[in-house]
């Protein structure tokens, strides 16, 4: 298992296309980024490069297409890459095993539980005896917040009242569309693409997370930086940092960067276009570090505290240090 493991991530290593390779100039230490296929992050990636925005801030990006997360972690720990966007509960786990990992927020865009325009659900009890796909498997971050509602605000035992299927979240969406399932909970990026089609959310993670004393929209999904990259490129890292936000503010205010973006989207419509561009843009962190520490610290309490062991490892509160702040206390 673990070779098959090592030989996906070394054969996806492959650079995307020119248009995000191809450097403005040569400045400081390369700063080597992987991307998933489709990934927002290449979304990102494309407008750093395309407005010179790694030159600016004292580094060069490289882009990295991967496989797919799997591909994404070994390369990540495997010192191939600087950089990739990753979960926030994955690199709590990392630092709190000695890793020294950093995360930087990236989006506060989080997954939804998702039925079709005419069904009849309209309330989590009513998915008792329906058919329900989730995305991410039995410890998914999502899965385990949507039960724990469940069970806190209605006493329902979503895992044992519904008939729940486990999938990759295409395989689901299409099950979903075709009627083979009733309801889905899936990742951001095929909400939007369903939200396009009329389909409609029924509790979105950033409900569930609110419900559990989060006072704002969390990133639970941010770049993680390894301590070996910190340590060798420190001020190209706090410049990629820079350069990602300056990114995020361009597509929030320019419309036409977004004709470099769309190509990398696979939006098949306007709609969807449209779709997966307003969710995008919802999810901007803008909050300070601190807030959105605390608010971190409540969430992971509360999937310490339902995942156990299998989810976050021996720690039960989030370690210090973890954010990429500047000051050293995140």
């Amino acid at each position: 298992m673990l070779s098959r493991r090592g030989l996906l991530a070394t054969a996806a290593l492959w650079p995307l296309p020119a248009i995000l390779n191809r450097p403005a100039r040569a400045a400081g230490e390369t700063i080597r980024i992987g991307v998933l296929p489709f990934g927002t992050a290449s979304w990102e990636a494309a407008i750093i490069k395309a407005r010179g925005l790694d030159a600016a801030n004292g580094f060069t990006l490289e882009t990295v297409k991967l496989a797919g997360t799997d591909a994404a972690r070994i390369a990540f720990q495997g010192q191939q890459l600087d950089t990739i966007v990753g979960d926030l509960i994955w690199a709590a786990r990392l630092r709190n095993e000695g890793r020294g990992v950093k995360f930087v927020p990236y989006s506060t865009t989080e997954g939804a539980l998702m039925v079709p325009p005419d069904s009849p659900i309209k309330a989590l009890p009513d998915l008792a005896g329906k058919r329900l796909g989730v995305a991410g498997g039995a410890l998914d971050k999502n899965w385990i917040l949507l039960r724990a509602q469940a069970r806190e605000s209605h006493s329902l035992d979503l895992e044992a009242a519904a008939q729940v299927a486990y999938g990759a979240p295409p395989l689901l969406m299409q099950k979903l569309e075709s009627r083979e399932l009733d309801a889905a909970l899936l990742y951001w990026t095929y909400c939007a693409r369903l939200e396009a089609k009329g389909y409609r959310r029924l509790i979105s993670a950033d409900d569930i997370m609110r419900a559990f004393g989060a006072k704002g929209s969390v990133a639970l999904i941010g770049y993680l930086f390894d301590a070996a990259s910190l340590q060798t490129k420190g001020p190209a890292v706090e410049g990629f940092a820079r350069a990602s936000t300056a990114a995020k503010e361009i597509l929030a205010a320019d419309p036409e960067a977004w004709t470099l973006v769309r190509p990398l989207m696979a939006a098949e419509d306007e709609p969807t276009f449209e779709a997966l561009k307003r969710n995008f843009l919802a999810g901007i962190p803008r909050r300070p570090i601190a807030v959105e520490r605390g608010d971190a610290e409540a969430i992971y309490a509360t999937l310490a505290r339902l995942g156990g062991e299998r989810l976050v490892g021996d720690a039960k509160v989030l370690p210090q240090g973890l954010y990429l702040d500047g000051s050293g206390n995140g």
